[in-house]
């Protein structure tokens, strides 16, 4: 639940020119001490941040009783397929961060997503560390390249690889395979689904993973019944190996995206926050 006596504070819709998001924030007439920087789920082409406010409400409410002063989230509102398709949601990802940047330093961003939205995260990542690269080849455009990275990543059931040839659908999991492959192309458009810079599961480059992760790591949740657990658990030992800060929790009989699902889902407090709660004990435990 949601004291009621922060909701007055909490919901500003944000727009500017290159990108929209909604911001939320504890008290809006002081700075913010840490920024969730967060982008939704849906395959590229449904969700919203608005379908995922109680989720965002829970989540900063959760951070102020962490500790934090002024907790704050900029939920990404990317366009979806079919208005648009890659590399857009990559320049929006890219033109919020960059914002951000010009109100609080990288090292107190959290870079957060889930499924879908954790591979934007990850693109963008990788993004920061090709910049003239992806700048000449993927439409990225200069000025909304930094070499600023953030604190930390926290993602929830990330779409490592758009197409993981160990994908495999399963009795409890929601999410079927084929369907995901086909929104995966219709995310690349004309580009190669296989292009690291769009399925980041395809990036095999551990200096890269380096040089493109944040200074605290990541934190990733995912359930072991989910679709995409093989090549998330394949990732996480990559970068693993890349000598990389990474924590991990996989959730016995969880399906895709359980600690979103499980706020709507879940009849209980406790059951309902579980999995927020364990995310905001890392952020805090990294990010002091």
């Amino acid at each position: 639940m949601i004291p009621n006596h922060l909701l007055p504070h909490l919901k500003l819709i944000y727009r500017k020119r290159d990108f929209n998001g909604v911001w939320i924030i504890k008290d809006k007439a002081t700075p913010p001490d840490i920024v969730i920087y967060y982008a939704h789920g849906g395959g590229f082409s449904m969700g919203s941040s608005y379908f995922y406010l109680e989720f965002l409400l829970a989540y900063i409410t959760l951070l102020s009783r962490a500790g934090y002063n002024n907790p704050a989230i900029l939920a990404l509102e990317y366009t979806l397929v079919p208005d648009s398709s890659y590399p857009t949601q990559i320049q929006q990802s890219l033109a919020g961060y960059r914002y951000l940047l010009s109100q609080i330093p990288a090292s107190r961003i959290v870079v957060s997503g889930d499924s879908a939205g954790g591979t934007v995260i990850l693109s963008m990542l990788l993004h920061l560390a090709t910049a003239s690269k992806a700048s000449k080849t993927h439409q990225i455009p200069i000025q909304a390249q930094t070499t600023q990275f953030p604190g930390m990543a926290a993602l929830i059931s990330p779409w490592i690889k758009l197409i993981g040839a160990e994908d495999r659908n399963t009795d409890s999991d929601y999410l079927d395979k084929d369907s995901l492959h086909l929104y995966a192309r219709q995310y690349a458009a004309k580009h190669s689904v296989s292009d690291p810079l769009i399925s980041p599961g395809n990036c095999k480059d551990v200096d890269l993973w380096q040089k493109a992760s944040p200074e605290n790591g990541y934190f990733i949740m995912f359930g072991k019944e989910e679709v995409f657990a093989p090549e998330i658990q394949k990732w996480i030992a990559l970068i693993k190996g890349a000598d990389l800060k990474v924590a991990m929790r996989e959730e016995r009989g969880g399906i895709h995206a359980w600690p979103v699902a499980s706020l709507f889902l879940s009849s209980t407090i406790e059951e309902r926050q579980k999995g927020l709660k364990d995310i905001v004990e890392h952020i805090r435990e990294r990010i002091v």
